[in-house]
């Protein structure tokens, strides 16, 4: 602690620097004066050993002290900056680790989805990643990390899980936006896998609150489709390749003109839990193209 020196009514600090050059001055100062002098001999010499000797001892023992108390800071200083040194490699190693299980996450997760993709080997694919989507607890509308550089297009179609998700609808050099089976516009020319009855397959947000999506204008004059029934994209379709899993009759109701069928179906993809999905990168081929 630098002692306080009172001027004009005001406290003056006088550093602890300062102070110990003050006393290192005077003290060597008297061992010049003692070992050069005769100034202490006689009389004088009993004063030197009773008040100057034990005031050297007393300035050499503040500055052993202070001395000693630079080195210890000196050293605390030095612990502490490594201490945030290793708190900030910490830090790294720890970002390094999450990027890694998050890329063997990825990893493993596309890894799957070219194991389910089986019915659609023959169609070139390329895996995205999801970086963006649309407001909603659904992946109605997303964005991927893959676009024109790609070889992506707008209405190449977009599985998961071995399943129909929707289209590209629009697209940049390294992304692309797909609008998924679900949202309220989406539209679907289907097929009941069994029986090959035709139906188109409708999106509905508010539907999908229940875990559905509907569909209408299906012909089934003899009863042949039934609960449970696997849906796929039909050969006529216009966007969608053919054969592509939609998802599974959840409930059929006769229409009011007794002609044809509408009701609900569970999608095949779980359109609350993405994050990796396949983009078929063949279009459909039209009789107009």
């Amino acid at each position: 602690m630098s002692p306080i020196i009172k001027r004009r009514g005001e406290d003056f600090t006088l550093p602890s620097k300062y102070l110990l050059f003050i006393l290192t001055v005077l003290c060597t100062l008297l061992i010049v004066v003692t070992f050069n002098t005769n100034i202490f001999t006689g009389p004088l010499n009993s004063f030197a050993g009773v008040f100057i000797v034990p005031f050297q001892k007393g300035i050499t023992t503040v500055s052993t002290y202070l001395m000693d108390s630079a080195e210890k800071l000196s050293s605390i200083t030095k612990l502490l900056d490594e201490n945030e040194e290793l708190k900030n490699k910490i830090d790294e190693l720890t970002i390094a680790n999450t990027e890694l299980e998050q890329e063997k996450y990825e990893l493993i997760e596309l890894r799957n989805l070219y194991q389910l993709d089986d019915p659609y080997e023959k169609y070139d694919k390329v895996g995205a990643r999801i970086i963006a989507k649309d407001a909603g607890n659904w992946y109605h509308a997303f964005v991927i990390d893959k676009g024109s550089d790609d070889g992506l297009a707008i209405d190449m179609n977009v599985i998961a899980n071995g399943a129909l998700v929707g289209r590209i609808i629009d697209v940049g050099p390294d992304w692309a936006k797909v609008q998924s089976i679900i949202a309220d516009n989406a539209a679907v020319s289907g097929m009941v896998l069994s029986s090959s009855d035709n139906l188109i397959v409708q999106g509905n947000l508010e539907l999908y609150k229940q875990g559905y999506i509907s569909f209408s204008k299906l012909v089934d004059d003899i009863d042949r489709v039934s609960i449970g029934d696997k849906i796929v994209t039909s050969n006529i379709s216009d966007k969608y390749l053919p054969g592509i899993l939609i998802g599974y009759i959840a409930t059929l109701d006769d229409d009011s003109n007794n002609l044809t069928k509408s009701g609900t179906l569970t999608p095949a993809v779980d359109f609350e839990h993405m994050n990796i999905v396949l983009v078929l990168l063949d279009l459909k081929k039209n009789v107009t193209d």
